[in-house]
């Protein structure tokens, strides 16, 4: 591995803080997990709109607390807490993946995709690959109910460097896929994404709808279409084949030998590629 070029966390925030849309950011050299550090903080009263960026995590917390660790400056580790004064909502990954995709799409040539609920995928057709992970928590106390959104994205890593599988799909990253990535550029579009989603969400009092935000996840979601198999823990599971998200941001399974669709609104997804 190469030694790629670290963040600078003054050129951050004089373009996202000053006159931008946060309100505080810092960069660490190494952490536990940005998410777990975050949540702390807005337990102490941290602000609306406060981000935290790490250039390495070792102990980062996927879905269903699976661990995930990723080398210095190779990927971007990047929690963000969020006031919006609504309800916490399970659309929050789901917001933060519109963010994510539609970054990839716009800075880079990587086809990109979202897993129902929380992962990007990239490549395309059946050789998806999963390229990030995203957690959303949340946090009493502080001040009121606050969300903090952690974002985990496989950036310079090689192909060989990377694990063989995440669950279910094998890992990939936006250098294996042929991309060469500015870390510093990609956090600048990826947070003034994640701002511009939580400002629709918030004008419209949360209405997916009205925002045109379920229509721009609909379109991301490479899960939509897919036969799946949804792990439910201790129920049986479902397989069927996912035909869309709801205003709830459920995921509608039409289950074999059913009439009528499902809603999942908690589960592992795992997409059954066709022998």
């Amino acid at each position: 591995m190469s030694t790629p070029v670290l963040l600078s966390a003054d050129r951050l925030r004089a373009r996202l803080v000053d006159g931008g849309p946060y309100a505080a950011l810092d960069v660490v050299t190494v952490t536990g997990s940005t998410n777990t550090d975050l949540v702390a903080a807005a337990v102490e009263g941290a602000p609306d709109r406060a981000v935290l960026i790490a250039e390495e995590q070792n102990s980062g917390r996927g879905r269903l607390r699976r661990p995930w660790h990723s080398p210095r400056g190779f990927g971007l580790h990047v929690s963000v807490l969020l006031r919006p004064g609504l309800p916490p909502s399970g659309w929050f990954p789901l917001l933060a993946g519109v963010a994510l995709a539609e970054t990839v799409r716009r800075t880079t040539d990587v086809p990109a995709a979202l897993k129902w609920p929380n992962d990007l995928l990239l490549g395309s057709g059946q050789r998806w690959s999963k390229g990030a992970g995203i957690l959303a928590e949340a946090v009493a106390g502080g001040g009121g109910t606050a969300i903090v959104v952690g974002i985990g994205v496989n950036v310079h890593h090689a192909a060989a460097d990377l694990p063989t599988g995440a669950g279910g799909l094998p890992a990939t990253s936006l250098a294996a896929e042929g991309a060469d990535v500015d870390r510093e550029e990609f956090a600048v579009a990826l947070l003034d994404a994640v701002a511009e989603v939580d400002d629709r969400w918030r004008a419209t009092g949360g209405d997916v709808v009205a925002s045109g935000l379920l229509d721009r996840y609909r379109r991301l979601c490479g899960t939509l279409g897919q036969r799946v198999r949804v792990e439910l823990g201790e129920r049986d599971p479902l397989v069927g084949t996912a035909v869309d998200v709801d205003r709830h941001g459920r995921l509608l399974v039409h289950a074999d030998g059913e009439e009528e669709p499902a809603p999942v609104s908690a589960g592992d997804v795992v997409h059954l590629r066709p022998l």
